[in-house]
């Protein structure tokens, strides 16, 4: 019987940094063939195009490392409509595959991802090898999705609008606790006292022990990311979540995305800067995207959390892409127009 194929699942919040730990683990693969499985929250596909950017990911369907976009929402509620048939794809090709990678939505539930290895069908060939799970340490130090009341009632005090975002707290807290690893992301933002601090407040959120490693920028070897054999679907109920007792989990319908394409170029510095006005007046978890600069011939990609902007050149155009600026945004009850007119207006 041939070897199970390991499948790696990449989960955490909103902007924590999966597609950057992904894209370098793609561009330093050391010969492995990867498919990756991508599901995005929103209807443009940002982070399939990140990952196919990469350089390492052909667009020939017939090479080992592959890109598969799930986009009609989040995974772990359309797992018989998409995955499934995805992976059964994946399954014929298991002789041309080393492994694969799942980066669910940052508003994915890992539980019923895994669940669904306990298939048959998928049971015979594939084992999921481990949940990675990657956290903002920036963001866990400014009180965000922390258990600390301190940490918490400070935030609140600064942002009225928290007391909405218990379910939020709840995903975090999930995503934690079934991880096999954690990569504490972003380090290079802060000190070494809040990372010490961050790293405390993890581990109180840990149901058994599990390895915390710091990353700036997903930079981590794939030696530590991969080979865990921890069979994953066999091992969930050492994984307690606060959804374990419902038949079916149900996501804050007030979260939603909207996108918007401009066939416009912008000045990035006075994009980010109304980007950052519109994230201080509604509230915007995730900003992520493609925009035109005039007389560059290079693609930016900016990306976005709260009103922390990160931005870099990824690829050329192609001869007949159409130089489009191209945003997703995600947060709880946008208003689109408002978004669209004052970007329009720059």
């Amino acid at each position: 019987m041939a070897t199970k194929i390991p499948v790696t699942v990449i989960t955490g919040f909103l902007g924590s940094g999966k597609t950057s730990l992904i894209r370098h683990l793609l561009q330093n693969n050391q010969g492995r063939r990867i498919a990756v499985l991508v599901n995005e929250f929103g209807e443009l596909g940002i982070d399939g195009e990140l990952l196919k950017s990469c350089q390492i990911c052909p667009e020939d369907e017939d090479d080992g490392s592959n890109i598969f976009e799930l986009t009609n929402g989040c995974l772990c509620c359309t797992v018989q409509e998409e995955f499934y048939p995805t992976m059964q794809e994946l399954i014929k090709r298991r002789d041309s595959i080393d492994c694969i990678l799942i980066e669910t939505s940052g508003l994915a539930l890992p539980k019923p991802l895994i669940k669904a290895f306990r298939w048959q069908e998928i049971r015979a060939a594939a084992t999921v090898d481990a949940v990675i799970t990657v956290v903002d340490c920036e963001a866990v130090a400014s009180g965000t999705f922390a258990s600390n009341p301190e940490a918490i009632a400070a935030q609140r005090q600064a942002d009225d609008s928290l007391e909405h975002e218990t379910p939020l707290q709840e995903l975090f807290e999930d995503q934690l606790a079934c991880a096999d690893l954690v990569v504490l992301n972003k380090t290079d933002l802060v000190d070494i006292a809040t990372k010490h601090r961050v790293e405390e407040l993890i581990k109180q959120e840990l149901p058994r022990v599990v390895k915390i490693v710091a990353s700036d920028r997903g930079t981590l070897d794939a030696s530590i990311l991969l080979g865990f054999q921890a069979a994953v679907e066999d091992d969930l109920d050492s994984r307690p979540s606060h959804h374990d007792s419902e038949e079916e989990h149900e996501h804050d319908e007030e979260i939603t995305s909207t996108h918007l394409i401009l066939n416009r170029t912008f000045d990035p510095e006075k994009l980010q800067a109304q980007l950052q006005k519109l994230a201080h007046q509604q509230e915007i978890y995730r900003i992520k995207g493609f925009v035109a600069v005039a007389n560059k011939p290079m693609r930016l990609v900016m990306q976005g959390v709260g009103t922390r902007f990160d931005k870099f050149y990824d690829r050329p155009w192609k001869p007949q892409e159409l130089q489009q600026t191209s945003l997703v945004f995600i947060g709880r009850d946008l208003k689109s127009s408002e978004i669209e007119s004052q970007l329009v207006a720059l």
